[in-house]
């Protein structure tokens, strides 16, 4: 597979809008959980508020870029006609996905660690400011506590799995707009319902089967046992969507004509 990942590389590498929307990953993630920060205050008399989650919300929003990255890897090839190009030059469908599969991962998972270490120092440059001192039960976060670190590696997890998903629906719709329309809705219409259904079970099913409810989950460091599903269950949650919409993609791709 070593000469389709080396062409997925190339086609990324000079496209000019990979360069900035990598950048836009950073800077958008790292920009709203500073202000996520900012906003929040634990007066002298506490707070219930979970630390590592607040400074790692961020990444609700950066997600949409990389849903955008990764849906104009895949799709972008079928707007400009390059798809026929590509499967000429290297006809095996599944070695092109999977190289596809691995570029857009590793390039999400770069800029995701960026973003969420970016993250974590603001925080930890921000919150003691707002009250969320040692005293008020909030030390310094710190990647060397154990639940902050499976926290900001749980949400690289969370942004690579978004990125898996976001390709494997480009890969079946094969247009990028559609696509990327899709890819919200199941992220930020999805995570809403749960909270307009009255029924209380109804409610719950529909949050452990939200892909972004259910993946955020792995941020959450303290009251764990309120939670309809816990930290690394609900990745893998969004671990099952990602590796459905690939398979679906990966079945259409094999199938059908450029």
């Amino acid at each position: 597979m070593k000469r389709e990942l080396r062409a997925e590389w190339t086609k990324l590498r000079t496209l000019p809008s990979t360069g900035w929307l990598l950048v836009a990953v950073v800077a958008l993630t790292v920009a709203v959980s500073a202000a996520a920060t900012a906003t929040v205050s634990c007066p002298s008399t506490g707070c219930r508020y979970d630390a590592p989650k607040v400074g790692l919300s961020g990444v609700q929003a950066g997600q949409a870029i990389v849903v955008i990255l990764a849906v104009l890897s895949a799709a972008g090839e079928y707007g400009t006609g390059m798809i026929r190009t590509t499967l000429t030059a290297m006809p095996r469908r599944t070695a092109v996905l999977a190289a596809k599969a691995t570029m857009v991962t590793a390039l999400t998972s770069a800029a995701g660690t960026v973003a969420v270490l970016g993250s974590v120092l603001a925080a930890r440059l921000i919150l003691p400011g707002n009250g969320f001192t040692a005293a008020h039960g909030y030390p310094p976060l710190s990647l060397a506590d154990g639940p902050t670190l499976r926290a900001a590696a749980g949400s690289v997890l969370y942004l690579a799995l978004i990125a898996l998903l976001a390709l494997g629906v480009a890969t079946a719709v094969r247009d990028s707009a559609t696509a990327i329309g899709l890819v919200f809705g199941l992220l930020y219409v999805l995570s809403v319902l749960p909270y307009l259904i009255t029924d209380p079970d109804w409610g719950r099913f529909l949050w452990r089967i939200s892909p972004m409810n259910a993946g955020l989950a792995v941020q959450s460091t303290v009251h764990l046992s309120s939670l309809p599903l816990g930290p690394w269950a609900g990745l893998g949650v969004l671990a099952a969507w990602a590796g459905t919409g690939l398979l679906t993609g990966g079945l259409l791709f094999r199938l059908r004509d450029a």
